[in-house]
């Protein structure tokens, strides 16, 4: 037993495989009244692993035992597809989906599948590869919200805007992790254990507020079942929209490391629930064991190692020299840097520079192509970045970065063999290109922030050429001479400088701020009036009221 299950069993009372089917059975009772208690829409989170397959499952089966007149509340089902998700899961879950919305028609359930998406601007692949964002990590985990959180809750504010208030249906569990646990039991609004009976005084006692989503009451029905229960679940109660579980399990099996997942014959028998399934370029964690488990489990699954490339390649811990020394908005900003007990002020790094951004973009194409060449003929229509991304992408680097050698198109005829057709309109008129880039290349002779500043300002003027009032040029003009105008080792100096006149100021160390502000202008003085020796003071009033030589 892996030390996970041996954590998630400690504290936990064991049910029988009898006391199990008891309790379903009364759960299936709970799910009926629940639904029939109002009119509030349900919401159930669908990602095609092992607790969202229970949950759905129970919900479908307690509903379908209701007389079909009694099946008037609408039961949306979720799913949130990051573009970025293991392939041979995205393929399983949209399938599933496809066989959900055929069985709900045939079997008149009010159930209405929906597969949703982050908006194009926010993907992976428009941040990563278009931004400059650089990869996740811990401190900066800019993904979750993007990818995850946002396409879901916006669905569910809309449903919450129609009508009022909603439930949303999870298959979090308790014994998942402390903090899910944690979590759950914060935002309770009253005791899970307490479930809907015939005498129950309060039904909402089954339910927990969001923490993030007004008007929204979440129910876990399996927050309390073992890892062991919901694969017994799965694979003795039949799959009410006809989707194979013991593929679901044989999935699972694969990605576990040793590639060992018992027959579950009893409660105390050990599982292979401890597999993950999610995106495959995540950083969070420090390698991807379920892609490597089925890459090493299944011959099959060989055409995967592209994308375990990629991903351990993005997987750098110390990337700073692929990234600007800048933050996104152009600014140097720094950092009290400790090593080896030495502290010094170093500039926080910010999004990959052009080289790297294009790089990453070839690697993908790259991959995308050999795959569609080796991969199996399910597989093989794979899409890796879409072209509504790629548009994005060329859009920014175009618009926002000023990049304007337009080099997507080169890259993706480069790599694909075939034009790149961007659906965006106009995309494809532009007084700079190419050769103009090269010109401008050759004028600065290798100084990228000469080249970076020009290309910035010939960009700016062509942007505002066609607006009948170009009012705020100046202003975008001046800011890149604040961002471009300085070399890297004379942008971080003036940081520098900027820091410490600020850390002066907040001291009240007066004479420190006149020696910073004052000092460059007073051995210009000392230049300029050195040959008339004069013994004269210098003071503000002095420098303000400069005497004109006679």
């Amino acid at each position: 037993m892996t030390t996970a299950q041996q954590a998630e069993n400690k504290g936990q009372q064991t049910r029988t495989v009898a006391e199990l089917v008891d309790y379903i059975q009364a759960l299936t009772t709970e799910i009926q009244e629940l639904y029939c208690l109002d009119e509030i829409p349900w919401v159930v989170g669908y990602s095609g692993g092992k607790d969202s397959t229970a949950t759905l499952q129970l919900i479908w089966n307690a509903i379908a035992a209701l007389p079909v007149e009694k099946r008037k509340k609408t039961i949306h089902v979720i799913t949130t597809d990051t573009l970025v998700e293991n392939p041979v899961v995205s393929v399983w879950v949209r399938k599933s989906l496809e066989r959900m919305k055929v069985a709900a028609q045939e079997q008149k359930m009010p159930i209405e599948p929906h597969l949703l998406h982050p908006e194009i601007k926010e993907t992976f692949w428009v941040s990563l590869i278009g931004k400059g964002y650089p990869t996740p990590r811990g401190k900066f985990r800019w993904c979750t919200d993007r990818l995850k959180i946002h396409p879901s809750n916006h669905f569910i504010r809309d449903v919450v805007r129609v009508n009022g208030e909603v439930i949303l249906v999870l298959g979090t569990r308790k014994a998942e992790s402390v903090k899910r646990a944690i979590s759950m039991e914060k935002h309770q609004a009253g005791s899970l254990k307490d479930r809907l009976i015939s005498d129950s005084s309060s039904p909402t006692s089954l339910l927990y507020h969001s923490a993030s989503l007004p008007n929204s009451l979440i129910y876990s029905p399996i927050e309390d079942w073992r890892t062991d229960e919901v694969w017994i679940y799965l694979n003795q109660w039949q799959n009410p929209w006809e989707y194979s579980n013991k593929d679901l399990f044989t999935m699972y099996r694969g990605a576990t490391a040793d590639n060992e997942c018992p027959l579950v014959v009893d409660t105390s028998t050990a599982s292979c629930g401890d597999s993950r399934f999610g995106c495959w370029v995540c950083t969070i964690v420090s390698k991807d064991k379920s892609m490597e488990a089925m890459i090493q489990n299944d011959e099959e699954k060989e055409w995967m190692q592209p994308l375990l490339d990629i991903r351990n390649e993005l997987d750098n811990r110390d990337d700073r020299d692929k990234r600007d020394f800048r933050r996104i908005w152009g600014e140097v900003q720094l950092f009290e840097r400790h090593v080896d007990g030495e502290t010094s002020i170093e500039p926080i790094h910010g999004p990959y520079t052009k080289y790297w951004r294009e790089h990453w973009l070839r690697r993908l194409l790259e991959a995308q192509t050999k795959i569609r060449c080796t991969a199996p003929e399910n597989i093989r229509d794979i899409t890796l970045i879409t072209l509504e991304e790629m548009s994005e992408i060329r859009r920014i680097w175009l618009e926002e970065k000023h990049e304007f050698d337009d080099s997507l198109p080169r890259i993706y005829q480069e790599v694909t063999g075939e034009d790149f057709q961007d659906p965006r309109p106009g995309a494809d008129y532009s007084l700079l290109g190419r050769d103009e880039w090269i010109v401008l290349e050759e004028i600065c002779e290798g100084d990228a922030m000469h080249l970076e500043l020009m290309a910035k300002l010939l960009d700016t003027e062509r942007q505002y050429r066609k607006k009948t009032r170009r009012v705020g040029i100046y202003e975008t003009l001046e800011k890149c001479f604040n961002t471009s105008s300085r070399s890297p080792e004379d942008a971080i100096k003036n940081a520098r400088l900027k820091r410490e006149l600020s850390e002066a100021v907040s001291q009240g160390d007066v004479a420190k701020v006149k020696q910073m502000t004052l000092g460059d202008v007073a051995a210009i003085n000392e230049v300029d009036e050195g040959e008339n020796e004069s013994d004269e003071q210098v003071t503000w009033a002095s420098m303000k009221f400069k005497k004109e030589d006679s």
